[in-house]
């Protein structure tokens, strides 16, 4: 084995702590509440027996994580009804989501689509609502398809179970006959 030049070390040995001298300045700390190290300082011998304490930096105050808002059932309803409508989703996909006639007036509306437009897919452009008692809403929406404005008006309840569904639709147009019982 030959002898290495002045100033080298052999692979995989640690340098001598008189060696290590000032850190250059582009080392950088891995933690900012980490002490300094102490380059080639002298460190005191470990007493035998005794465990050095343990010290764990602070951590930084944790600010509650923000809650995410959630949709509007006016929201939702009008998207559901807006891609029925527009035959992007099938009329069936709404069946667990109204009650009493809305579903056969869905039904008659889907069958016309009504919102379909060729070349431009129809936007809910806005939406209003009002509470004419708690648990229910009464609601519109302005659907835009390139230059065309609908208007689509649809009323929520909300149920024993605290779910709203649509008991009503409408739209400007043809409206769907009624039956006799009414």
């Amino acid at each position: 084995m030959s002898a290495a030049p002045a100033g080298s070390r052999a692979v995989g040995s640690a340098p001598a702590p008189e060696q290590l001298g000032t850190p250059p300045a582009s080392v950088r700390m891995a933690h900012p509440a980490a002490p300094a190290p102490t380059w080639g300082a002298p460190q005191a011998p470990a007493r035998q027996g005794a465990h050095a304490p343990h010290l764990v930096p602070a951590q930084a105050s944790r600010r509650p994580i923000a809650q995410i808002p959630q949709p509007r059932p006016t929201d939702v309803f009008a998207d559901r009804l807006l891609l029925v409508l527009s035959g992007q989703r099938p009329v069936h996909s709404m069946l667990r989501h109204t009650i009493g006639r809305a579903y056969d007036e869905l039904v008659w509306l889907a069958e016309r689509s009504p919102l379909r437009a060729r070349g431009t897919r129809p936007v809910i452009r806005d939406i209003g609502y009002f509470e004419p008692r708690a648990g229910a809403i009464e609601a519109f929406a302005r659907i835009g398809a390139g230059d065309q404005v609908r208007a689509m008006a649809f009323r929520l309840e909300q149920g024993g179970d605290l779910r709203w569904r649509c008991t009503a639709v409408e739209l400007g147009g043809p409206r769907r006959p009624r039956p006799a019982d009414d």
